[in-house]
């Protein structure tokens, strides 16, 4: 470990963060202002004022620099710098945490601020207009954005209570992933949420921010530990530059995704739009140069003990330039794109994002592919990293199981075809295609992920820290698995009421018609679909050992619980008079469908029916591993009889002996 540093820094970075996010609002502000009012005469609204419409501006990168903050502080303190023994933040991790509550608290304050411009600059009224209660509320219950600057603000408020209450890691790193979620409600409610090619906009744009936030929020955190002079800043900084290069790949890759969703190449150097994103572009390429030169040189010097003083001035340098970015990506945000390259999308490309070819064929669900950015890079991903794994293991003369390796495999591939072939294609347009969707989520890949044993698999693989080293990504993965949470949710009837329960909630109560009209909601159904699948599939017949051991026998009877509910749930499907979504599949109007309810009966026998073949093979894969158990059982007793020379059946054979005799016995 490293040892403590004799002496600490008194001076913070608040004076290179003030004038960033300065720099930053000022070159949003005269962007915006170089392009004119153009955005509220395509909308056709009356121009709000100087104060709406530059406000919005200064109050966004407020909100934009306070997340990124908030995110790399708890970045840091969750897993850049190691907690004491005992499970509590250390010094530094404490330091990162409050600094992570103070710009939760700015976060809270200017995300409220934004619902009050946002409400304005979305109706084209003076922001004081919207002072009075009753117009802010009708402003709200009519436009997307101030709804998700609300849920933002709430996000952002616990936060700042829970960086004042939370001392553990574990507590830490949940912090961590609140922060995260709370990047999500503006991003699927902008721009890119609305008009032609939704999904892909909304999918790459979330990237896009998140892989920004943890670079720019980490570089801000790994600054102010070094300036602090904190321990262990050779490790954060190893840990911060791997991440980061990950981050720039992410941002680049997906901010060309997005920009050619709204813009033609031949707009990007004739037009406002593309001017900016070519500004981005090159901000983006200097901060490459810039985060190389990091690794190459600051990084590389503290490993050789020469200091963390090149370190930070490539970082202080790397920061302005970051929030110059911000204060570009502001602008791009308010900046139209332009009328001659965008096209009137249909009905049906406004609702779902895309046109679909005809009616669903055999070939058509099979081949008209729509790759889905967030599922299917996450089933390529899940994929490479469970054979990297593997191999290492081979590498190094172990050994492991090639049906768990063909398991995962085609689990990965199961979600891949179910969100990114032509079924997952036409499931946010069609009852029967969704629900085909949602039994390879929930009943299929599931099962097969389990049977991979990823846990087993990364305990193997990653290497262990060692005695009084700082925990890694093994500590971090074991920490998860005896975690409240994980009991929690793989106690079986908690288990078996997300599981099975959730089909009824979604379907029945009114969610799933709300859901329809939202790509961020479909996000969230795929993501439910899958993990309450594998949080109930885990305890069952799971590789990896689960937070809660269960018998062979209560095995068992999770299942018989569960068959019985997802049965009568298609045949409620199949025998109902009304149709669910109604209203939406009537705005889509596909040609193809016409009777809803029929394909909705369709839904339902595919729900009754998909569950057979995967219920099956987890009986057959739950009695295969009791008779294993049972056989390796009957080993260790035979090995133990070995030992001891068959003393306990002497006894036993002894004690029979003394009671035909009538002794007593001891």
């Amino acid at each position: 470990m490293e040892s403590e540093a004799p002496s600490r820094r008194k001076a913070s970075v608040l004076p290179l963060l003030t004038i960033s996010v300065i720099l930053a609002a000022v070159i949003a502000v005269a962007l915006v202002a170089a392009t004119g009012g153009t955005t509220y005469l395509i909308a056709g609204l009356p121009d709000p004022g100087l104060l709406t419409h530059y406000g919005i501006e200064v109050v966004r990168v407020l909100a934009d620099a306070a997340s990124v903050v908030c995110v790399g502080s708890l970045l840091l303190a969750a897993f850049l710098v190691p907690p004491q023994q005992s499970g509590t933040v250390a010094r530094d991790g404490y330091a990162a945490l409050r600094t992570a509550g103070v710009a939760a608290w700015v976060w809270f304050a200017a995300a409220i601020a934004s619902v009050f411009f946002t409400a304005a600059d979305g109706a084209g009224k003076p922001v004081t207009e919207v002072f009075s209660p009753v117009v802010l509320l009708d402003l709200i219950d009519a436009i997307e954005q101030p709804k998700a600057w609300l849920f933002t603000a709430a996000i952002a408020l616990v936060l700042a209570v829970g960086c004042r209450l939370a001392l553990s890691w574990g507590w830490t790193a949940v912090l961590f992933f609140v922060s995260v979620a709370g990047l999500v409600p503006v991003a699927v409610t902008g721009h890119s949420a609305s008009g032609g090619s939704h999904d892909m906009a909304t999918n790459s744009l979330l990237y896009h921010l998140v892989a920004a936030s943890l670079w720019v929020g980490g570089l801000f955190a790994l600054l102010a530990h070094g300036w602090r002079k904190g321990e262990h800043l050779t490790l954060a900084a190893s840990r911060f530059s791997n991440l980061a290069l990950v981050c720039w790949i992410v941002m680049a890759l997906s901010g060309i995704i997005n920009a050619l969703v709204r813009i033609s190449l031949g707009d990007l150097f004739t037009t406002d739009y593309g001017l900016l994103v070519i500004a981005k572009i090159v901000a983006l390429l200097v901060l490459g140069v810039f985060g190389q030169q990091q690794r190459a040189r600051g990084v590389r010097a503290l490993v050789d003990g020469r200091g963390g003083g090149q370190l930070l001035r490539l970082a202080a340098v790397e920061l302005l330039i970051m929030f110059v970015t911000i204060g570009i990506a502001t602008a791009l945000a308010r900046t139209p794109p332009p009328a001659d390259a965008v096209t009137q999308p249909s009905t049906t490309e406004l609702l779902i994002g895309y046109n679909l070819p005809g009616a669903p064929t055999v070939l058509r669900l099979l081949f008209a592919w729509r790759f889905d950015l967030i599922y299917g890079t996450a089933a390529i991903v899940l994929a490479g990293l469970y054979l990297a794994g593997v191999r290492r293991l081979r590498r190094r003369g172990d050994s492991w199981p090639v049906g768990r390796t063909v398991a995962w495999v085609a689990g990965c591939a199961v979600l891949l075809l179910a969100t990114s072939s032509g079924l997952g294609r036409y499931s946010p347009a069609m009852f029967s295609a969704h629900m085909g969707v949602h039994m390879m989520l929930s009943m299929v890949a599931p099962v097969l992920f389990v049977l991979g044993g990823p846990v087993t698999l990364a305990l193997r693989a990653l290497p262990a820290a060692g005695k009084n080293s700082p925990p890694g990504p093994r500590e971090w993965v074991l920490a998860f698995v005896r975690s409240p949470l994980a009991k929690v949710l793989t106690h079986p009837v908690v288990a078996l009421v997300l599981f099975v329960g959730s089909f009824y909630l979604l379907y029945f109560s009114g969610l799933f018609d709300s859901a329809l009209n939202y790509h961020w909601a479909h996000l969230v159904m795929n993501a439910h679909f899958l993990l309450s699948g594998y949080v109930f599939y885990w305890p069952v017949i799971g590789i990896d050992p689960a937070p809660r051991r269960l018998p062979h026998l209560g095995r068992l009877g999770m299942m018989f619980a569960a068959m019985p509910f997802h049965a009568f749930f298609g045949v409620i499907l199949m025998s109902k008079q009304t149709v669910i979504g109604e209203s939406f599949y009537r705005q889509l109007n596909l040609p193809w469908v016409t009777d809803l309810l029929a394909d909705q009966r369709l839904g339902g026998g595919i729900a009754w029916a998909s569950g057979e073949l995967p219920v099956l093979l987890v009986l057959i894969a739950l009695l295969v591993q009791w008779a294993r158990a049972d056989e390796r059982e009957a080993k260790r007793t035979d090995r133990r009889e070995e030992q001891t020379g068959d003393a306990d059946l002497a006894a036993y054979n002894a004690m029979l002996k003394q009671m035909a005799e009538g002794k007593p016995h001891a």
